[in-house]
């Protein structure tokens, strides 16, 4: 008992040494520095700001100002393009073949002729729709671009990361037959 009673009386004082102790060092004294003069940066013709030129003495001229034709704004959201291209893609009315994926549809016939080329395709319902060049398809902003005898090629528009546009040849073949 008495042996905790003397640990803990060393304690209280070591407490009380460590407390006075910084007490003593620190300061009450609040120093108040004083706002230097901005820097001046560009000299306008008649000399820096707040100074008068002599006559007779030149002023220097600024020649390396930034140009920003042709680079791209860093501060503009590429979000916010993709977003307005978005908007615009809504805005178009679509049919039935621009509300499907390219995945959705199987070639299941061409026919080729001497006024032009047709091909029909199947959706997942199972009904067939006939297309031939120039025809909107697929949810991409695709287009039949060219038919042949046993294909179909499709063109496709995407936007690469940087918004511009790209293009994208898809070919639709015709299953075999065995």
């Amino acid at each position: 008992m008495l042996r905790r009673a003397a640990r803990d009386s060393l304690l209280f004082c070591l407490v009380l040494v460590f407390i006075h102790s910084g007490m003593a060092y620190a300061s009450s004294e609040v120093v108040f520095k004083v706002n230097r003069p901005p820097k001046q940066i560009f000299e306008s013709k008649e000399g820096p700001v707040g100074e008068g030129t002599k006559e007779g003495s030149e002023a220097k001229e600024v020649s390396s100002l930034y140009d920003p034709t042709g680079k791209t704004d860093p501060f503009k959201s590429f979000i916010a393009i993709q977003e307005e291209l978005e908007e615009k893609k809504k805005s178009k009315p679509k049919t039935y073949l621009e509300t499907l994926d390219l995945s959705q549809l199987e070639l299941i016939a061409i026919i080729t002729g001497p006024k032009g080329n047709w091909a029909m395709v199947r959706d997942a319902k199972g009904l067939g729709h006939v297309i031939r060049k120039g025809t909107a398809i697929g949810t991409n902003s695709g287009v039949v671009e060219k038919i042949t005898a046993k294909e179909v090629i499709i063109r496709e528009e995407y936007r690469d990361f940087r918004g511009s546009a790209k293009y994208r040849d898809v070919a639709k073949e015709l299953p075999s037959q065995m």
